[in-house]
C-alpha cells in the first residue's frame, strides 16, 4: 500500500517488468472469443486508501460517489478520525457493506476486533511487514497466528497483504516463503496485491497454485510497459490469465492504485474494468 514505491529504484522496477513479461497480456492474443466468465457484482469492492485524500473531508461524498459508480462492497484502511460506530452509519446511509479492512495487530486486539465488528469486517489484513532477519520474519508470523486466533473467535478471517520486498531474498530466504510456512493455514489467509507481486518477480498464478486455499483476495492495480502503477486494465498485466486461474477461491477484487491523481476516476475506471473483464 503506502510509502513503498520508493524503497524501489526506477532501474529495480524496470528489470522486474522484464521478468514479469509471463504475466502481462499480448495484444490480439487469443482468449476473447472464448473468455465466458465473470467477476460478480458482489465481489467487487475498493480499498478506501485509494481515496484518502477525499475521505478525510468529505466521507459521506465520497462514499456515497463510490456507490454511485456502483460499488457494494468496500475496504477500509482506517476511519478518518470517526469512531467506528459514526463510520458505519455513513457506510449504511450510503449503502456500502465494508466487508474488509486493513489492520494493525500490535496494538489492543479486543479493541481492534470490537471496533471491526462494528464496521461489519468480515475479513481483516495486515497491510504492511518490513523485517531484516529471517528471525524477525519468523516472530512476526508468530504474531499474526496469535492474532488471527483472536480474530477467529470473532467471526473474522485474518490475513496478510503483501508487497514486493517478501519476494526478495534474506540469507537466501524468501520472507514470504516463511510468513506461508509458519503461519496456520486454517487461520491465517493471503491478499495477493497483484502489482506488488509481480513487481517483485512473482507469478500471481504459480502462488494461488501453491498456496491454495489460501489465496482469498486480490489488490488489482496494474502496471505500465515501463514498470509504473496505473489504473487496473490500462496497463499491461494480464489480468483475464489470473483470474481464470484462480476465479473459484477468490472472494474479493479489490480496485487500488497507491498514487492517484484522480482518485473517484481510478475508482470508476478500475469498477468498469472488473465489471466488464472476461476470462
Amino acid at each position: 500500500m503506502d510509502g513503498v514505491t520508493e524503497q524501489y529504484s526506477r532501474r529495480t522496477i524496470l528489470g522486474v517488468a522484464t521478468a514479469a513479461l509471463a504475466t502481462v497480456a499480448l495484444p490480439g492474443v487469443a482468449g476473447a472469443a472464448t473468455a465466458r466468465r465473470r467477476i460478480p457484482l458482489d465481489r467487487i469492492s475498493i480499498q478506501l486508501y485509494s481515496l484518502r485524500s477525499l475521505l478525510q473531508n468529505d466521507p459521506e461524498g465520497t462514499l456515497s460517489a463510490l456507490a454511485d459508480i456502483g460499488y457494494r462492497k468496500v475496504e477500509l484502511a482506517g476511519t478518518y478520525g470517526r469512531s467506528a460506530t459514526e463510520f458505519r452509519a455513513i457506510l449504511d446511509r450510503c449503502h456500502l457493506k465494508a466487508s474488509s479492512t486493513h489492520v494493525g495487530i500490535d496494538g489492543d486486539l479486543n479493541q481492534l476486533i470490537a471496533d471491526a465488528k462494528i464496521l461489519g469486517n468480515s475479513l481483516a489484513n495486515v497491510p504492511f511487514a518490513q523485517f531484516a532477519t529471517i528471525a524477525e520474519w519468523e516472530a512476526f508470523a508468530g504474531r499474526l497466528n496469535t492474532a488471527a486466533a483472536a480474530f477467529r473467535t470473532a467471526g473474522i478471517k485474518l490475513g496478510y497483504h503483501n508487497h514486493a520486498h517478501e519476494f526478495a531474498p534474506i540469507d537466501g530466504v524468501l520472507p514470504y516463503d516463511v510468513l506461508t510456512a509458519k503461519t496456520n493455514k486454517r487461520d491465517v489467509h493471503l491478499e495477493v496485491d497483484l502489482f506488488w507481486a509481480v513487481t517483485g518477480g512473482a507469478d500471481p498464478v504459480e502462488l494461488f497454485r501453491r498456496h491454495f486455499p489460501r489465496v482469498t483476495q486480490y489488490h488489482v492495480k496494474d502496471m505500465t510497459a515501463d514498470g509504473q502503477m496505473t489504473d487496473p486494465g490500462t496497463g499491461v498485466i494480464d489480468f483475464p490469465r489470473i483470474f481464470a486461474a484462480s476465479c473459484h477461491n477468490i472472494a474479493e477484487y479489490i480496485v487500488e492504485h497507491d498514487q492517484p491523481t484522480d482518485p473517484l476516476n481510478t475508482a470508476k475506471v478500475g469498477f468498469e474494468y472488473l465489471r466488464t473483464v472476461r476470462f
